[in-house]
């Protein structure tokens, strides 16, 4: 299929089904771009009315052009779309873009429109860019398209940029000069009935003419599919990403830990960081960081030196690129000394190297060139203030100059000075990208770093652990027969552990006999927690006893827990007590799951107990999980410090704690229907270090569940 996406990006000829005389029309602006950028091949105005349209024979339909048509670029009206589509299909024409709006951004019958439109598509084997859209651009010498009614003509560069807002689209267009950057191919994909930004994704992984590829996105489709693609084709290439509608709408919603902390915007963020797409959140970001691509290798390293005409400039560089995580490069003592031969016995050569206010440009290509070639540097930020009539843009021609003789590491110049200079550079052919300010350029630097460690990231496997799958089905059937979506707190431990996750040992008891029984075989100290069907948070009831150290506290404790549920009205609902061994450990993190109706099951992990809504320090990746995966979750967490074992405590078993998450991840694969899932606390052993889970809640979409099981025969291999 993707190849019929050259009629679209790379056609022979076009036509214009909807061309016009008139004005300011679409119709005509479109007919002007193609002709003003020289298009390479044929272009035909569609009219009803015929004639000459910008110098062209216009015909009445594309049936009655003489020669083949790749692709058809319509703007009529958009009851007249679908008749068109019919025409282009016995023309032979492969390619549309259809910039008509007036589809199911209208409501209703624009959908519906829409869906048509879509079936004719697919029947005819076509591919389609729109409706609703700005147009498409390729600016390679050998194609010249600009198809598009954006107010300026484009330049050209290496980027591959979709957009699924058609004014947006134009706007940067237009600003592209003034930023320095040019594109290879541009789709304004509107209303994706077609091509979406998977589909331009995988026509680019493997076209050398773009080199990065920029997304500005409302919502992704297909999630999985996205995942699958961005994650294979940026590690060959830069993907950045902008994307918009950050509101976490529904996230209130949900009764579970890991759901209110969880929201839309947290999907999207993990789906990203998981397919190693760099996430900006502004324009003005995206496009600092697509400038940083364009004009800088990727670095061996995450050493960054400093150069510097000023001290004040150069420590607020340093301090940025600390904040990074990154390096500061330890100069070698042999660079040292060959900088010391032509800087003055004022100036710094530690790192950074200041060569202080009277430097000349001498002193600024020298230096660069000294330290490009030090073993011991991946990157460098190079920066200039203006001093004793030393004039900007001759500085910034002198270090491109250097530039241009050693490509292999990036280069980021920091001009403190005035906008004219940055006016002046986007007239100029440039290789290196310029910043005002040192944040700025250990941004860049800090992105760079980004795509170094993802490109070296192993690519993760996706483990399948031996477990008890009929027994959970058991235990979430029997909720089911009960008409229960929550699970009790007893069905859901007895889940995690079918599961093969390390759970408290514990027994059940309905009366004091068996209480007593269960306690003195478990050995104190034990905890006693009720279990409800009626009740879910148990401690807002005293549900939970801790810490009881002998048969006669535990009797005592369990006629007090009956007493207060009678005097509540809540004995009904008590299905008995659990008996479970007290662990002893002060480190509480959470894990669980819960499901993004567009993204489907998400895995969180975190800081646990009291904590986990006031302090927020959890993170999130979109099931199914990789072994990589698991173990960048626990390292991405602040907590992370408390389990290496702070201040002399048991280090906890990174391992067993990944493999739980990762167990967790089979679980949610092998049910889809469970919605909510908390272990909270999972509790760190102080004597082993396990991670224990201590307490658990699992709740299920119940009509989703019961048809699933009612489904699954649990024998064949299908079902496995």
């Amino acid at each position: 299929m993707n190849s019929n996406l050259d009629k679209i990006m790379k056609p022979k000829s076009i036509a214009v089904v909807g061309a016009s005389t008139k004005e300011h029309t679409i119709g005509s602006d479109i007919m002007k771009r193609l002709q003003e950028y020289n298009f390479n091949g044929n272009i035909y105005p569609v009219n009803p009315k015929g004639g000459i349209i910008e110098g062209l024979q216009a015909y009445t339909s594309v049936l009655e052009i003489p020669g083949e048509v790749d692709l058809a670029i319509i703007v009529v009206n958009a009851k007249f779309v679908l008749d068109t589509i019919d025409q282009c299909h016995q023309k032979g024409i492969k390619g549309l873009c259809i910039i008509t709006a007036g589809f199911k951004e209208t409501g209703k019958e624009g959908a519906e429109a829409e869906k048509q439109l879509l079936a004719k598509v697919r029947e005819y084997g076509m591919r389609c860019v729109g409706p609703n859209c700005l147009g498409v651009v390729n600016t390679n010498p050998e194609i010249r398209m600009d198809g598009c009614f954006a107010e300026s003509l484009p330049e050209r560069g290496h980027i591959g940029f979709v957009s699924q807002s058609g004014a947006l689209g134009g706007g940067i267009l237009n600003i592209l000069k003034d930023l320095n950057l040019g594109f290879a191919q541009f789709i304004s994909i509107g209303n994706q009935a077609d091509v979406n930004a998977e589909t331009a994704l995988e026509y680019w992984e493997n076209e050398d003419d773009v080199e990065q590829i920029l997304l500005y996105m409302e919502s992704i489709q297909n999630p999985a599919n996205f995942r699958q693609l961005a994650s294979r084709i940026s590690k060959k290439k830069p993907v950045l990403a902008l994307k918009a509608g950050r509101s976490a709408a529904g996230a209130s919603a949900a009764s579970s830990h890991t759901g209110s902390l969880a929201g839309a915007d947290k999907a999207a963020n993990a789906l990203l960081a998981q397919s190693g797409v760099i996430r900006e959140y502004s324009l003005k970001n995206l496009f600092a960081t697509a400038k940083v691509f364009a004009n800088c290798p990727i670095p061996k390293g995450d050493r960054v030196a400093i150069i510097t005409n000023s001290g004040g400039p150069g420590i607020m560089a340093t301090d940025a690129v600390c904040e990074y995580g990154m390096q500061m490069a330890k100069i070698t003592d042999e660079t040292k000394e060959k900088l010391r031969s032509f800087l003055p016995s004022a100036a710094s050569v530690k790192n950074p190297i200041d060569m202080i206010a009277s430097a000349p440009i001498e002193h600024y290509k020298e230096t660069l060139k000294t330290v490009i070639a030090d073993p011991n540097v991946d990157m460098i930020i190079t920066i200039y203030l203006p001093f004793l009539g030393l004039k900007d843009i001759d500085v910034a021609q002198a270090l491109m100059e250097i530039k241009a003789e050693h490509p292999e590491k990036p280069v980021i110049g920091v001009f403190m000075t005035k906008s004219e200079f940055f006016t002046k550079l986007s007239n100029m052919d440039v290789n290196m990208p310029f910043f005002m300010y040192a944040e700025e350029a250990a941004d860049g630097l800090n992105r760079l770093n980004q795509q170094r460690k993802w490109m070296e990231r192993p690519v993760g496997q996706i483990p399948v652990f031996d477990v008890d799958r009929e027994k959970a089905k058991q235990i979430i059937r029997q909720s089911l027969s009960e008409g229960r979506a929550q699970l009790t707190t007893r069905e859901s431990i007895d889940v995690l552990d079918a599961y093969g996750i390390r759970v408290c040992k514990s027994g059940f008891a309905t009366n004091e006999q068996e209480v007593v029984e269960v306690g003195n075989s478990i050995g104190y100290p034990v905890v006693m927690k009720m279990t409800s069907k009626t009740t879910s948070h148990k401690t807002d009831v005293g549900g939970v006893r801790v810490n009881i150290q002998s048969e006669e506290q535990l009797r005592a404790e369990y006629q007090d827990l009956i007493a207060k549920l009678t005097e509540k009205g809540l004995i009904d609902g008590l299905e008995g007590v659990i008996i479970q061994e007290m662990v002893k450990g002060n480190r509480e993190m959470v894990c669980g799951i819960a499901t993004d109706p567009q993204y489907g099951p998400m895995m969180m992990f975190g800081l646990g107990g009291v904590f986990i809504e006031v302090m927020k320090d959890v993170t999130f990746r979109i099931a199914p999980l990789t072994d990589v995966d698991a173990s960048e979750m626990i390292k991405s967490v602040k907590a992370y410090k408390l389990l290496e074992g702070a201040r002399g405590t048991t280090p906890a078993q990174m391992d067993q704690i990944q493999e739980t998450l990762l167990r967790l991840s089979q679980l949610v694969h092998d049910f889809s229907f469970i919605d909510e899932l908390d272990i909270n606390p999972l509790l760190i052993s102080e004597k082993t270090g396990e991670g224990i889970a201590v307490d658990g809640r699992i709740k299920v979409r119940l009509e989703e569940a019961q048809q699933a099981l009612s489904s699954m025969c649990g024998s064949c291999s299908c079902c496995h």
